[in-house]
């Protein structure tokens, strides 16, 4: 049986790029990153619904404390304030300094462990917030890391199948595939309804908006 690990948030884009891996015939090892963020609580609920949904094989939930102890971003230090004001130029307050490379390197760890072939993780350049570390070229030179650092028999390569995709088109390919988006969150600010006005919330309702169907999830009124 082929293994993908597919690092998932509780988001949309982690979510439907972990079902591409199992419509492609992966087992799940299924890995989420508690690191502090605001809505730490709710991506681990999500988390563990997706895991159910892909009947994944293994799942690792991973504490990573020492983002809160660095801040330097919106969604690990609360002495900052998510913008809500919409997307602005350069990189947002939220991004969270080389996230995306220690949750690949993470992963790679756990794949070799695991003797899977592939990590899936759902990276977007085109239609994201400006993070670097959601570059398709990053996610090619870790790719190129992983094979360097570490055994000559392990390969592993580095599935992104959203990186040039709209986040409408992530919704369409959502229902064509049966992910259930009521089991997914985006919102940086609240855990028990969406606060509407985060940037990731604005890139969410947007691609709802676009795709033509209603957001499952509750929002604030």
């Amino acid at each position: 049986m082929k293994k993908a690990v597919c690092i998932i948030s509780g988001g949309m884009d982690s979510a439907v790029a972990a079902a591409m891996a199992k419509r492609e015939g992966y087992a799940i090892v299924a890995v989420h990153f508690d690191y502090g963020q605001r809505t730490e609580t709710k991506e681990r609920e999500c988390f563990r619904l997706l895991c159910d949904d892909l009947e994944a094989v293994e799942r690792y939930e991973i504490a990573l404390p020492f983002f809160t102890q660095i801040g330097a971003s919106a969604l690990t230090d609360r002495s900052i304030e998510v913008p809500t004001r919409g997307i602005e130029p350069g990189v947002p307050v939220t991004y969270v300094p080389f996230r995306n490379g220690i949750f690949l390197s993470i992963a790679a760890a756990i794949a070799e462990k695991e003797g899977a072939e592939a990590i899936f993780i759902g990276v977007v350049e085109e239609d994201s917030s400006g993070y670097p570390d959601c570059r398709e070229g990053f996610i090619h030179a870790m790719e190129r890391a992983i094979d360097l650092g570490t055994k000559e028999e392990t390969k592993i390569s580095i599935r992104m199948p959203l990186v040039h995709l709209k986040k409408s088109q992530i919704v369409s390919t959502a229902l064509e595939i049966g992910v259930d988006l009521g089991h997914t969150w985006s919102c940086y600010r609240a855990e028990d309804r969406a606060c509407g006005v985060c940037d990731s919330c604005r890139l969410r309702l947007k691609g709802f908006e676009e795709a033509g169907v209603n957001d499952p999830i509750s929002y604030v009124d």
